[in-house]
């Protein structure tokens, strides 16, 4: 909304310095001259000028006392005014430099500009505490939309390709009537589904950025146990054993994400295995007052520097073993992160020493609701 412009901080500073000084002589003055009309009647002029030496020099009755004590009066008020203004002005001036720095930095971050930062010098202050938290939102804003640019240009490659596939198997088809069509609609089945699969995995990834779903009571073992029933044949194909162990482990939250979140890692955990006779071990537990949830698997080992990137999305760990029956889009690890991220938790991610990754999960518990009597 318009609003009309009004008086700037620094002129209101100035004016209450001003102002203040202006008040405190006021007083000063009358407190003067109280104290001078207590003493004149009590007093004759010599015993004063005894009292209080020779700088104190007074008329006979109050007429001339106020003759001489009035000019005298409105030329220090006049004085402590202007005074006031000047020294309020530069002394509003001196204090307000820093948050002209931080206006300007606002206006280039409000231009576009985010890599612009203030940097102030100053001692610690408040202003310097404004700075210096307006400095590390504008490194969160720029590294936001740096990963944001990246996931767009991700996403379009990605949904691109099947496409492109997609194009050309229509071309090929056109162009050679002889083609087989049954194994034509297969691969165009193939690739369709996998579109699908991609652009369900962003949906997912972009509600659960948001945040906006209904909490409610949440068993994570129940969620896993699902989770292993439903890849047990996948695991069994690939000769993998899968074991789920643990005790409840309650927490609040969206049970779908939840358990697409659990189903994620059992799933990342088959298919990034060893060839044959590996091992897939999901456990959750209660300690305190955070609900755990672990996945451990055998496979290759990894490379530390390795595993902080594999929750970023479209990160593919090429040293990881895995077909092209689950190819995978490079979402699974990034919904996971962002599935924990939502419900105040934690994900932690850590190479096994005998190859294989070990995934934490931490969320806070939830406590079942007893009926009272």
């Amino acid at each position: 909304m318009p609003r009309r412009p009004g008086l700037s901080a620094r002129l209101k500073l100035t004016l209450s310095y001003a102002g203040f000084l202006f008040v405190a002589g006021t007083l000063l003055l009358a407190v003067m001259w109280v104290f001078v009309l207590r003493w004149l009647p009590a007093h004759d002029p010599a015993s004063l000028q005894k009292r209080f030496g020779p700088v104190i020099v007074v008329g006979r009755n109050r007429s001339e006392l106020l003759r001489g004590f009035a000019p005298a009066a409105a030329t220090a008020l006049a004085f402590l005014l202007v005074f006031g203004l000047l020294g309020g002005w530069i002394l509003a001036g001196r204090m307000l430099a820093p948050l002209s720095q931080i206006t300007a930095a606002a206006r280039m971050a409000g231009n576009g500009s985010l890599s612009h930062r203030i940097r102030m010098k100053d001692r610690r202050d408040e202003f310097r505490e404004l700075a210096d938290a307006f400095d590390t939102m504008l490194e969160q804003l720029e590294s936001h939309v740096a990963e944001q640019q990246r996931f767009a240009a991700n996403a379009s490659h990605e949904l691109r390709t099947p496409l492109a596939i997609s194009q050309t198997l229509l071309d090929v088809a056109r162009t050679d009537p002889t083609q087989d069509k049954d194994e034509l609609f297969a691969r165009l089945r193939a690739v369709n589904t996998r579109a699908i699969g991609l652009t369900e995995a962003l949906l997912l990834l972009s509600r659960s950025d948001r945040g906006t779903f209904t909490r409610e009571s949440v068993d994570l073992s129940l969620l896993a146990e699902e989770a292993a029933e439903t890849l047990l044949p996948l695991a069994e194909q690939r000769g993998i054993t899968l074991d789920v162990t643990g005790g409840a482990a309650r927490t609040s939250g969206s049970a779908e994400l939840l358990l697409r979140m659990v189903t994620n890692l059992v799933q990342n955990a088959i298919v990034h295995n060893l060839p044959a006779d590996g091992t897939v071990t999901v456990h959750t537990e209660e300690h305190g007052d955070t609900s755990l949830l672990r996945v451990a698997n055998t496979g290759p080992r990894l490379p530390p520097e390795l595993v902080p990137t594999l929750t970023e999305p479209f990160q593919r760990a090429s040293e990881r073993v895995h077909t092209d029956e689950h190819p995978g889009a490079g979402l699974g690890l990034a919904i996971v992160h962002s599935v924990v991220r939502a419900h105040d938790g934690t994900l932690d991610l850590a190479p096994r020493p005998a190859g294989g990754l070990l995934a934490t999960v931490r969320l806070p518990a939830a406590r079942p609701v007893r009926n009272t009597p």
